[in-house]
């Protein structure tokens, strides 16, 4: 593909086979649609995939990190650590909690939160951590459960980028001393359309976690219409519905058996990408940081030197877009959204958030995209950047 031949690439396109296809037209044939046998053959799965005790399917990656919280005992009064550079769910959560979040400057290579500045924003009320594993990058986990087993703290990992990361060997989600939250929103590593996985080692948390995410029901009342079930329940605690249904789940379990050889497609992008782009001096590739041992390539985030450029990031995403080539920012920090303005966050306290955000671009990655896409995208952000330079 040229850069004459101009055809739209979007950000993202799901990686959805026949044999997704089928696993869903068998659980509609099954006659069990909402949470059943698939929700529970998921969850022993993924468990079993990334090494954890206990996992429980959730309906987002949102509802996990709420009930994550939530488990542990997390209310009001209290104050919950996390990164501005995420998506609001993060945020909304803790909120959602009647917890006061408090936010922390990232570390400028890797986007993640920066663990030398955590115990300068720790009170009496602090609680808990939230580190979010940014773009298929790992946050400094061994430093962030220092921090939190020195002050008591627990940690709720945002693993919404990281399904396949991992963090000095072991994926992100082995043997976790805290919980960790995953998404399987249409974007992700692994796409059920909507849903999310909250994983864990701890056994009280586990069973609160399951009960708190379907009304607060007695945790064997969700198969009361099932053969052998009972129409009879308690409400223990009031509730939510978040938990994750048997179609969500069919899409799960097929993505999950492939989920390898979508890896190596979306590291084979990431090449791609890093060779055709390296020698670009305008341009600021990722790089992994010595602890992530292997990337999930969710995103691949460029950084403009934009001093270097007669165009900013906007005008370079337009331009891009006049080509043909889907792009996304991830993300505006969250100081920036009028939701949590009187929270009083001031920019000035996160220079390396403004710093990042206002030069970031994520390119398309995706199992689907061809190598002449991806090839067709790397031609044009070197074309634009040549005849864009100071």
């Amino acid at each position: 593909m040229s850069l004459k031949e101009k055809k739209y690439i979007p950000f993202y396109r799901p990686d959805i086979s026949d044999a997704e296809i089928e696993e869903v037209i068998a659980t509609l044939k099954s006659g069990w649609l909402a949470k059943g046998p698939k929700t529970i053959e998921f969850e022993e799965k993924f468990a079993q995939f990334v090494g954890a005790k206990h996992a429980i399917g959730m309906n987002s990656c949102t509802a996990a990190l709420h009930i994550s919280l939530l488990a542990a005992g997390i209310g009001a009064g209290d104050e919950v650590i996390t990164t501005p550079m995420t998506f609001a769910a993060t945020v909304n959560t803790i909120i959602h909690t009647g917890a006061k979040p408090v936010l922390v400057d990232i570390e400028s290579e890797s986007g993640c939160i920066d663990v030398n500045k955590i115990e300068e924003k720790i009170t009496k009320k602090t609680k808990a951590i939230v580190p979010v594993h940014y773009g298929g990058q790992a946050c400094d986990l061994d430093r962030i459960y220092e921090i939190a087993d020195k002050y008591g703290l627990f940690v709720s990992e945002d693993a919404t980028h990281a399904l396949y990361t991992r963090y000095k060997g072991r994926l992100i989600g082995n043997k976790p001393k805290g919980t960790v939250s995953f998404s399987f929103y249409a974007t992700k590593n692994l796409c059920t359309g909507e849903g999310g996985m909250l994983v864990t080692d701890n056994d009280e948390i586990a069973e609160k976690a399951r009960v708190l995410s379907l009304h607060g029901m007695s945790k064997n009342a969700w198969n009361r219409y099932a053969k052998g079930g009972t129409w009879k329940y308690d409400i223990e605690y009031v509730g939510f519905k978040y938990n994750m249904f048997d179609l969500q789940a069919a899409l799960g379990i097929v993505q999950l058996k492939r989920i390898e050889e979508m890896q190596k497609k979306r590291e084979r992008i990431a090449q791609i990408y890093e060779e055709g782009l390296k020698d670009m001096e305008e341009i600021e590739l990722p790089k992994a940081c010595t602890f992530t041992t292997q990337h999930s390539w969710h995103l691949y985030i460029i950084k403009l030197k934009i001093e270097n450029l007669k165009i900013n990031r906007d005008e370079f995403i337009d331009l891009l877009k006049e080509r043909g080539i889907g792009t996304s920012v991830h993300f505006i920090p969250l100081y920036y959204m009028s939701a949590y303005k009187d929270y009083n966050f001031n920019p000035k306290d996160f220079p390396n958030t403004e710093d990042w955000w206002k030069r970031i671009v994520s390119l398309p990655l995706y199992p689907t995209m061809c190598e002449d896409e991806v090839v067709y995208v790397v031609e044009n952000v070197r074309d634009i950047i040549k005849k864009h330079r100071k």
